[in-house]
C-alpha cells in the first residue's frame, strides 16, 4: 500500500518522471529544475524512499560539498482489483478528516 500511497500525489509523479528521463540528480538540481523548495521536495523524496520507489547516496562535489543522489529503483507492481480494494479500506469518506 505504500506504493500506491507515495504514487498518489502529483509532485512525487513529476519527480520520478524527472528521475525516469534525467537521470539520477541532487536535491538543489531537482528542486531547481522541477520548480519545488528542497525541503517540500525532501519530504516528497522521502515518501518516494520509504516505498522503495527511489534510493539515495550521499556523495563529495569537487569542492568538498555534499551532495545527496537520488535515483529511481527498478521498480513494478501489479495493480489488481483485490489490491485497489484493499487499499479503500484506509479511506474516509468524512472530507474533513
Amino acid at each position: 500500500m505504500a506504493i500506491l500511497a507515495a504514487l498518489s500525489n502529483p509532485h512525487r509523479l513529476r519527480i520520478i518522471a524527472a528521475l525516469t528521463s534525467g537521470g539520477r540528480n541532487y536535491v538543489s538540481q531537482l528542486s531547481r529544475e522541477l520548480g519545488i523548495s528542497r525541503p517540500l521536495l525532501h519530504l516528497h523524496l522521502q515518501k518516494l524512499a520509504e516505498a522503495g520507489l527511489v534510493t539515495s547516496q550521499l556523495e563529495l562535489s569537487h569542492d568538498g560539498k555534499a551532495l545527496n543522489f537520488f535515483e529511481v529503483t527498478d521498480f513494478g507492481f501489479e495493480l489488481t482489483p483485490s489490491l485497489i480494494a484493499e487499499a479503500a479500506k484506509s479511506l474516509t469518506t468524512n472530507p474533513d478528516k
